[in-house]
């Protein structure tokens, strides 16, 4: 592989994760999880969800699909004793994976515009 095919192969799978800094880190034994993985979601990993679910961030919906998705791997009671703040962040993070290209532009436009306000 060239060195450009190999930089966008390696941009390619750095794209698939997004990271979430949690708001309540959750206590595992000795081990404090402050942050959380998420990878894009494979079609295998959404057997038993509805894709019109996940866009609406439907909590339930949420919860089944975090711990197949997150790094380190949740446990279901993990996942169901997250803060809202954090649900709502991996919830927002997920619709983000299924974002449309006009929709990801429509995004960066408001935020751009949000920014220039400040």
């Amino acid at each position: 592989m060239t060195d450009t095919a190999t930089d966008t192969a390696q941009t390619a799978q750095t794209a698939k994760f997004e990271s979430i800094d949690l708001v309540a880190p959750i206590t595992r034994g000795d081990t404090t999880i402050a942050k959380l993985q998420l990878r894009k979601p494979k079609a295998g990993e959404l057997r038993g969800l509805t894709l019109s679910a996940i866009m609406e961030t439907d909590i339930s919906t949420t919860l089944k699909l975090l711990p197949r998705i997150s790094e380190p791997a949740l446990t279901d009671e993990e996942c169901g004793n997250l803060d809202p703040a954090d649900l709502a962040e991996a919830g927002g993070t997920i619709r983000g994976f299924f974002m449309t290209k006009g929709e990801k532009a429509l995004m960066e436009a408001l935020m751009a515009e949000q920014q220039s306000k400040t």
